[in-house]
């Protein structure tokens, strides 16, 4: 190889090494971002797992406030039956006279 074919070659090598450089570089740069995206995610899930817990325990905080007013209906509907049962006994233990 003449001086001239090495000089060729080495000014593409060192041209191919600043190219390989900068891609390098790039990947790098994409590998960081890459990373601080998977912390982002790590930190939403964590976020998600908390805010599905808090989410339980509001559905089960709503059942229980909207069964409430279902069993004191049932309650007070209990209570007239057997008021009136009571006074439907009374009556008829009175003989049936007002």
């Amino acid at each position: 190889m003449t001086e001239q074919e090495m000089s060729v070659k080495l000014a593409e090598t060192e041209s191919r090494a600043r190219s390989n450089t900068r891609r390098i570089e790039k990947l790098e740069q994409k590998q960081n971002d890459l990373e601080k995206l998977v912390a982002a995610v790590q930190v939403l899930a964590a976020r998600e797992q908390s805010v599905e817990a808090d989410v339980k325990e509001i559905k089960a905080d709503v059942k229980t406030i909207t069964e409430k007013p279902g069993k004191r209906w049932d309650t007070l509907i209990d209570r007239v039956l057997y008021a009136l049962l009571g006074a439907a006994v009374s009556l008829l233990a009175a003989g049936g006279q007002l």
